[in-house]
């Protein structure tokens, strides 16, 4: 019993030393070659990354596109919800919505629903029954589509 422990806190002591010998070489190449050092240390420095951040799970998301094509469809619940939200952006709606498709307790699901659709206004009572029933139409349909 007392060799596992003991060889627990070695591999913890070595993955210390190890990150702490990084950190130092780190530092050490800052120091040396100034705010140039980020060069050694991420590709493409220079790029659009830091403009295109996240698109890749944005724009290579299936269950997003399809959420999407159904909210512009001419279906009934699409065309409800469409009604509901007004002014606002469909596509952060959509962007939400696929976020709230990952949660897996239904009843938790349905209740992230109705909070997007009731939005940021206070004024929307979350437990009008409309409400509940839309959010609820929406569910059962993106079941069937996705």
């Amino acid at each position: 019993m007392a060799n596992k422990r003991e060889t627990h806190c070695n591999n913890q002591v070595d993955t210390f030393a190890e990150a702490l010998a990084t950190a130092r070489q780190m530092q050490q190449n800052w120091l040396t070659y100034g705010v140039d050092f980020v060069n050694i240390y991420v590709e493409d420095v220079d790029g659009d990354w830091l403009e295109t951040w996240g698109h890749d799970e944005i724009l290579g998301n299936f269950q997003l596109d399809t959420i999407k094509e159904f909210l512009v469809s001419n279906d009934s619940v699409a065309v409800k919800v469409r009604q509901h939200l007004g002014e606002r952006s469909l596509f952060d709606f959509a962007v939400n919505l696929d976020e709230s498709w990952r949660i897996s307790e239904t009843h938790d699901r349905l209740s992230a629903v109705r909070n997007l659709l009731a939005g940021e206004v206070n004024s929307i009572n979350t437990d009008d029954i409309r409400l509940v029933d839309l959010a609820n139409s929406l569910l059962v349909r993106l079941e069937h589509t996705l």
